[in-house]
C-alpha cells in the first residue's frame, strides 16, 4: 500500500536529514550540519517568494552537500555537486519518491556549485544556488571565513605576505584573502530577485566589516 503524498514527503524529509548527517559528520565545522540547516531555511524563504516548489527546494537543500566529504578526500578531484546528485537520486528513488521529482532534486544539487557552464536552470535550482552562496557572505560569511582559516591553521591576518601570491586551503588562506578573492564577488553572481535583495544587505555589511578590520590592523580607526 502506497503512502499518502504528505506522509511520504514527511518520511523522506526525516530520512534525508538522517542520511546526510551520517555523510557529513566528519566534515570541518564550516561545512557542517549548521550550514546545511541555514541553507535549507533560507531556500524556503526564497522559494516562497519566487514561487518555487517547496518540497523540491527543501530536499535539495538538505542533500546538497551529501558528497562533500568525498570531494575533500579526493583533494578536489571529484566534484561533490556532480557525484552528490547521483547519490541523492538513488537515495530518493529507494525512498519511494517519483522519478520526476527525484531527477529534479538531483539536477538542483548538480548545478548548485556552478563553477563551469553547468548553470542552474529551474527555479528550484536557482533558489538552492542562491541560498548556498548567500550563506558565504554577510555576518555568517564573515564568521565562516574566520572559522575556515582557523581550521587550516591560518593567522587572523597576515600583513607580511602578498595575498595575490598565496594559495587557497593553506596556512596563508586568511579570512581577508577569502574576502578579496571570493566573497566580495558573490553578490554579482546571485540569480533570483529575492536572492539579490538579501545579497545587497549582506554584501554592504561585509564591506564595512573588512574596511574597519583593515583600519584596526594598521591603527587608523
Amino acid at each position: 500500500m502506497k503512502k499518502k503524498p504528505a506522509l511520504l514527503e514527511e518520511t523522506i524529509t526525516k530520512n534525508s536529514i538522517q542520511f546526510v548527517k551520517t555523510k557529513i559528520q566528519n566534515l570541518r565545522s564550516s561545512h557542517g550540519w549548521d550550514h546545511v540547516l541555514r541553507v535549507t531555511l533560507l531556500s524556503r524563504k526564497i522559494a516562497e517568494i519566487e514561487n518555487a516548489d517547496q518540497f523540491v527546494t527543501k530536499i535539495s537543500s538538505i542533500l546538497h552537500d551529501v558528497a562533500r566529504e568525498i570531494e575533500d578526500n579526493s583533494n578536489g578531484e571529484i566534484c561533490h555537486a556532480e557525484i552528490g546528485s547521483k547519490i541523492a537520486y538513488d537515495f530518493l528513488i529507494k525512498q519511494g519518491l517519483d522519478e520526476y521529482r527525484s531527477n529534479k532534486i538531483a539536477m538542483c544539487i548538480n548545478t548548485h556549485r556552478f563553477r563551469t557552464n553547468n548553470a542552474p536552470s529551474s527555479i528550484e535550482a536557482k533558489v538552492l544556488y542562491d541560498a548556498d552562496k548567500l550563506d558565504s557572505i554577510g555576518a555568517i560569511g564573515i564568521g565562516r571565513a574566520f572559522l575556515f582559516s582557523g581550521e587550516v591553521g591560518a593567522k587572523l591576518y597576515n600583513p607580511d605576505i602578498d595575498i595575490y601570491s598565496t594559495k587557497a586551503y593553506s596556512e596563508e588562506d586568511t579570512a581577508y584573502r577569502e574576502f578579496i578573492f571570493k566573497l566580495q564577488h558573490i553578490k554579482n553572481r546571485i540569480i533570483t530577485p529575492e536572492g539579490k535583495r538579501i545579497a545587497e544587505g549582506r554584501h554592504q555589511f561585509m564591506i564595512q566589516f573588512f574596511n574597519h578590520l583593515q583600519s584596526e590592523i594598521i591603527g587608523e580607526e
